[in-house]
């Protein structure tokens, strides 16, 4: 399945670009989850999120909804990854499985200047856990650094069966060479000056990409960064496409 969604819910111009000017901000989640297919959860990146809040969003949403969850900053910028083990389990124990079926691949983004360095990686590769309770974890990692751009490094991806994102900016390396048995994108170049954030052609052409992508595992496309207020627009002429 091709998921096509946008990063978090809460963002202010959204309610003049996206959002009923009558909706009140308590339901935003309710009704984006119902113009998209999937939403990338952000804040919990910037600090750690309760069960509750979990289980909330997870009940809010329709039954085939999926939210990926991006991982903590104390979890993936250190010096030497190698020191995030108990980072990453307080992040996994901190209520993440309240999402149950809703919850889609785990997103890990590395440091602009983490460099690839092969026993660090795979030693950080050990410290992502398969599951969290009864549930199967999958892993995303987006890489900025054009040293990750080795062959080694997408081979050990392979191996460990962890997606690289493939992440459309003007900053980062673009790697679109799948390495697990789903694939995740994070398309950064919305136009402010554009209706539907990406011209119609690009639109196409990463639908395309998407399509050979979805013979091999699920695919997880998100409008997210670039011009913010028309990344919903974006993501729901992508789904158009998708249905035409």
């Amino acid at each position: 399945m091709i998921r096509v969604g946008i990063g978090g819910w809460s963002y202010e111009p959204w309610e003049e670009t996206f959002y009923p000017s009558d909706l009140p901000a308590a339901k935003q989640l309710e009704y984006a989850s119902r113009q998209v297919t999937a939403i990338e959860i952000n804040a919990t990146f910037y600090r750690t999120q309760s069960a509750a809040s979990f289980k909330k969003w997870a009940t809010a949403t329709p039954d085939d909804f999926v939210f990926s969850v991006k991982a903590p900053r104390a979890a993936v910028q250190r010096k030497d990854l190698r020191e995030a083990a108990q980072s990453i389990e307080w992040f996994i124990n901190s209520g993440v499985s309240e999402l149950g079926s809703k919850l889609g691949p785990i997103f890990w983004q590395m440091a602009p200047y983490k460099k690839y360095d092969d026993a660090e990686m795979r030693a950080y590769f050990d410290l992502l856990p398969a599951k969290s309770g009864k549930l199967k974890l999958r892993h995303a990692l987006e890489v900025r650094h054009d040293s990750f751009t080795d062959p080694a490094f997408l081979k050990l991806a392979r191996e460990r069966n962890i997606a690289v994102v493939t992440v459309e900016s003007e900053k980062h390396p673009l790697i679109v060479e799948p390495t697990a048995d789903f694939a995740y994108a994070r398309l950064e170049l919305t136009q402010s000056d554009e209706p539907t954030g990406y011209p119609k052609a690009a639109l196409k052409k990463w639908l395309a990409t998407a399509r050979a992508w979805e013979k091999s595992g699920d695919v997880f496309l998100y409008f997210i960064s670039g011009a913010k207020e028309r990344n919903p627009a974006a993501a729901k002429a992508m789904l158009a496409l998708l249905k035409s």
